[in-house]
């Protein structure tokens, strides 16, 4: 049986290195990430925490 996607699901997230945030909205001068893959967003984001970024 065939699968239909009818919306893909997209996270994002911007990173500022310099400063250890991550945020879950757009801010100037930061890297935005995309991810389309739930697991992956996932351990990303346990890496950050790992290595003491903070979350906005």
């Amino acid at each position: 049986m065939e699968q239909v996607r009818t919306a893909e699901h997209l996270w994002q997230v911007w990173v500022d290195t310099r400063q250890r945030i991550v945020s879950f909205h757009e801010v100037e001068g930061c890297q935005m990430l995309e991810f389309r893959n739930r697991e992956l967003f996932i351990s990303c984001m346990e890496q950050y925490t790992g290595k003491q970024y903070r979350y906005q």
